[in-house]
């Protein structure tokens, strides 16, 4: 009796300090934040441009974040739901509390951007915001600046939200972009992607995000012309492993502000 005794503590023991010890290599994927700001008129954009520039963005590379983009949704001109896209690469994890903070903290924040922190209740910068937490893919760990030439006002960002029906469909369409080849794909065609995820914490999950990014609108649609012939990609997307992956595609097409970073 005693030695079993022995023998089922010293076994406990040992997968106590196996499972101490065994610590799983750091995973070496970067973070990203989007803010969407939902906004009722061009007057609420000029507003959130001005707090962004003058007292956000500041704000952020006092916090050690030297890169941030921001961009307006085409389709504000025409649309009553229009659209304010901040794009921020995090430190880690752990800084999204920081981030957030920020707001209540940073004094220099809240004197640059008086208007829009100190905005009475009836007239408010925006109608809402969404915080959208990714987490970046195994084949693309980290963003990246986008390689364009020609006018900044003409660049077209392409940002992509692509939902499963299923937690396992959704995987299915993850692993199409890494194992499967679609990263690969993307690349040798030059989209200048700026980053690809999977969303950790949003209002549409289970999903994935990526952007890419043109020199202009005649540039995004040769681009997706030739993708669209690739043998490569005709081959992929007709593998049974990934039919219906994709449940629902939202495409948003951006311009970047003349303050834009990315």
């Amino acid at each position: 009796m005693k030695t079993t005794i022995r023998f089922a503590f010293a076994t406990l023991f040992l997968f106590t300090v196996s499972g101490i010890l065994a610590k799983p290599a750091p995973d070496k994927r970067g973070y990203y934040e989007i803010k969407l700001y939902r906004v009722a008129n061009n007057e609420q954009v000029q507003r959130v441009d001005e707090f962004l520039k003058n007292a956000y963005l500041p704000a952020l590379h006092r916090a050690g974040i030297p890169k941030v983009g921001v961009y307006h949704w085409i389709g504000n001109d025409t649309s009553a739901d229009k659209r304010v896209y901040v794009f921020i690469p995090l430190p880690s994890l752990e800084s999204i509390n920081a981030i957030e903070e920020l707001l209540v903290k940073d004094k220099q924040l809240q004197q640059d951007g008086d208007a829009y922190w100190n905005a009475a209740f009836n007239n408010p910068a925006y109608k809402r915001i969404e915080n959208i937490i990714i987490k970046a893919f195994p084949l693309m760990p980290n963003f990246q600046a986008p390689n364009l030439s020609g006018n900044k006002t003409d660049r077209v960002y392409e940002l992509r939200s692509y939902e499963g029906g299923t937690e396992r469909l959704y995987r299915q369409k993850v692993k199409m972009f890494n194992e499967g080849g679609e990263i690969a794909l993307f690349k040798r065609l030059n989209f200048n992607a700026v980053f690809y995820g999977e969303v950790i914490a949003g209002s549409h999950m289970p999903n994935l995000m990526y952007m890419t990014s043109f020199n202009d609108m005649a540039d995004r649609d040769a681009h997706w012309k030739t993708f669209g012939a690739d043998p490569e990609w005709n081959r992929l997307k007709a593998l049974p492993e990934y039919l219906n992956t994709v449940s629902l595609n939202d495409t948003r097409l951006l311009h970047p502000t003349e303050f834009s970073e990315l």
